[in-house]
């Protein structure tokens, strides 16, 4: 079986790289992930730029490859260039801080897993708390087995899952499927100036409001549970097309 991996933290990412030698005795894994941390980059592409492909490792189950891309880039090149032909499934993560509520709509580890799923693939992102210890064997023998079931249960066209660990030394309560929760932010704007005067802003911001729904990724992840969320990208609000047709809005 063929898993193509990525992530946004650089193709140096700690949690892929451990998840890639972990899944490299069972599978065969090929990495393709940026050169260089790609955070917050969401569904970029690269499009005026020329795509640099840099080989950095090379074993009998395992390939590990660079790009100077964004993750989307990444899927798109490991598909159409380094593979050739579909892989069986397409991980993304493991990502160093959790990707939850609506800020999924900015992740690149997110955004891989989706470009995945564009293409019919079944993808899996997968994040973990920044205090969560990476060496715990519990966090890897967990996402082969949802690999396991994945493949032997499928996914629904368009979707994909996020996957989001919590610190198990705070406890872990067990696995469960949730919904996206609501990430709001009140942003700030520091303003400073560059050594020629010039001014700048560096963005900030914090929480301003809390999550209750139990329901939520949010709240789950806080309480110890691993979340799983199914992610559907059809963003069409059904509902509201026969309201549209309604209004009769006219072509003067």
């Amino acid at each position: 079986m063929k898993i193509l991996l990525t992530n946004d933290d650089g193709v140096q990412g700690l949690g892929m790289l451990k998840l890639a030698e972990y899944l490299k005795d069972k599978y065969k894994v090929t990495v393709v992930a940026p050169e260089k941390e790609r955070s917050a980059i969401s569904h970029a592409i690269t499009l005026h730029k020329p795509l640099r492909l840099k080989k950095v490792k090379e074993e009998d189950s395992l390939k590990i490859y660079a790009i100077n891309g964004t993750p989307s880039d990444c899927v798109k090149l490991g598909i159409e260039v380094v593979l050739r032909e579909k892989p069986d499934i397409v991980i993304s993560g493991i990502n160093e801080g959790l990707n939850l509520g609506t800020d999924i709509l900015y992740s690149g580890t997110v955004s891989a897993a989706i470009e995945a799923a564009i293409y019919g693939i079944p993808a899996i992102a997968v994040s973990r708390a920044e205090t969560a210890d990476i060496e715990d064997r519990r966090i890897y023998k967990f996402l082969e087995n949802l690999i396991e079931k994945v493949l032997e249960k499928g996914l629904p066209k368009n979707t994909l899952l996020n996957v989001n660990i919590p610190d198990f030394k705070k406890g872990i309560k067990g696995v469960k499927a949730t919904i996206l929760g609501k990430s709001i932010y009140i942003e700030t704007f520091q303003k400073n100036y560059d050594p020629r005067g010039k001014e700048y802003y560096w963005m900030a911001g914090k929480i301003s409001e809390i999550e209750k729904d139990e329901r939520t990724d949010i709240v789950s992840v806080k309480e110890g549970y691993i979340s799983i969320t199914p992610i559907h990208f059809d963003l069409t609000e059904y509902n509201m097309i026969n309201i549209l047709n309604s209004w009769d809005i006219k072509i003067e």
